[in-house]
This record gives C-alpha cells, structure tokens and sequence, in this order.
C-alpha cells in the first residue's frame, strides 16, 4: 500500500509537470501570457536594432541574457553533484533523515528513486539552460551581421524578415531559459516527496497554482501588455495593436 502512494503520488507529479507545459503552449496560442507578450517585445527589439548605428546596447543585453542562463547551468552541475554524491551514500543520508523530527523514511528503494527523480529533473534544467545560452549566442551572431540602417541594398522586406527571425530565434532562447527555471519550481515539489508523498502532491499542484498565475494572471503580464508599443503594420498587413485588441 505505502508503494502504491508512492507511485500515485509519483505519476500526479509527472501529469503535473507535462500535462502543464502542454497546456500552457496551448493556451499562450489563443490567450495573451507573459510568453507570447514578450515575444511581441523581443520582435520589436530587433527591429528597433536594426535602426541604430550602434548595437553595443543590444549586444550587451544578449550578453546579459546568456549569462543569466550560464549561472543557474553552473547551479544545476553542482547541485547535481551534491545528488549523485548522495546517492553514494544512501544508507548514511538516510540515517541522518531519521533523525530528523518530519516525514517517514521509506525503503531503500523508494528513497533512491526519489533521488533518482531529483537528478533527472536538474539534468533536464542543465540541458535547456545550456540551449538557451546556445541561443543567444545565436542570436549575438544574428545581431552582428544585421545590415545598418544606411545600407540601401537591403529592402524593407528584408530588413522586417530579419528582424522577425532574430525575434523568432530570440523568443525559442527565452521559451528554453522559461522551461529550466520552472524545473526549479517542480524540484521544490519534489523536495516534498521527501517528507510524504501526500506533500509531494500538495507540492507539485502548487507548484501548478503558482506558474498559471504568473503566466496568465500576474500584475506583470498587465503592465506588459499595456505598456506594449507596437510598430507600425506593413502594407495590407494588420498591425500588432489590432492584434492586441483581438485579444
């Protein structure tokens, strides 16, 4: 009985963590969300770019963004670390978490799956973190072969499919960074797990609680949305503010 709980509690976190990240992509489809809002920014951003001679600015704003990406990278190796070390020393970590005056200590089994949960979790974050550097180095390169703004050869045309590309490649930088910091979110669930696996699941619900709110219904998407200055539409093509107001 206590390794069915385990398993449901186990499974109620998977549904958790998967079923969120495709509904949240379903929805940022036909509703407006911190996601969607700000790759309506970063698009502007590179068109923005595109008028200025010099791009020592944007440069180091990319270069801002990839080391944001390359600090919790670090912080996931060393927390992975500290798990696989655990690991070796099971039987010691969990005659310390005996001690401790919460929760109850579950087989050995259990208690290296979870564990083994952890070290899957940070590893997942690790790998999106390190794409989304990868991304932005992308981008720096995109922004360094950007034609400048007195180059007559390049044609409106062109000039807004580049800047929708570096947006594009802009944007699947900042979804990737998004998908590692929520990891963070759901290892604190699984921190739970230690404790009970009814905390576990109280946990991982929450954790869902929490990014819904941010993404869809925080005061930031608000002030977001209505500070969004939107450029202005090409020829036969609805603007960005007739967008937002279809929303």
């Amino acid at each position: 009985m206590t390794n069915l709980l385990e398993l449901i509690a186990l499974s109620w976190f998977l549904v958790c963590w998967l079923g969120y990240t495709e509904y949240s992509k379903r929805r940022a489809a036909d509703r407006p969300c911190l996601s969607n809002t700000l790759d309506l920014y970063r698009e502007d951003w590179m068109r923005v770019m595109l008028r200025r001679d010099n791009r020592i600015a944007d440069a180091s704003v990319v270069g801002n963004l990839e080391r944001n990406g390359a600090f919790f990278a670090s912080s996931c190796l060393l927390i992975l670390a500290g798990i696989i070390t655990a690991l070796g020393y099971t039987q010691e970590v969990m005659e310390v978490f005996s001690t401790m005056p919460f929760g109850t200590l579950p087989s050995r089994e259990i208690w290296e799956l979870r564990m083994v949960i952890l070290l899957v979790v940070f590893i997942y974050a690790f790998f999106k973190f390190t794409w989304s550097m990868r991304m932005y180095n992308f981008v720096s390169v995109m922004i360094g072969s950007a034609p400048p703004p007195d180059d007559t050869k390049t044609s409106p045309a062109a000039r807004e499919a580049f800047a929708r590309s570096a947006g594009n490649v802009c944007n699947q930088a900042g979804d990737a960074f998004n998908l590692g910091l929520r990891s963070y979110y759901y290892a604190l669930a699984v921190v739970g797990w230690f404790i009970h696996p009814i905390v576990f699941m109280a946990a991982s619900t929450l954790v869902v609680i929490v990014l819904y709110r941010r993404e869809f219904c925080s005061a930031a998407l608000d002030a977001l949305r209505s500070g969004k200055v939107f450029e202005e539409p090409l020829p036969g093509k609805p603007s960005a503010a007739q967008n937002q107001k279809a929303d």
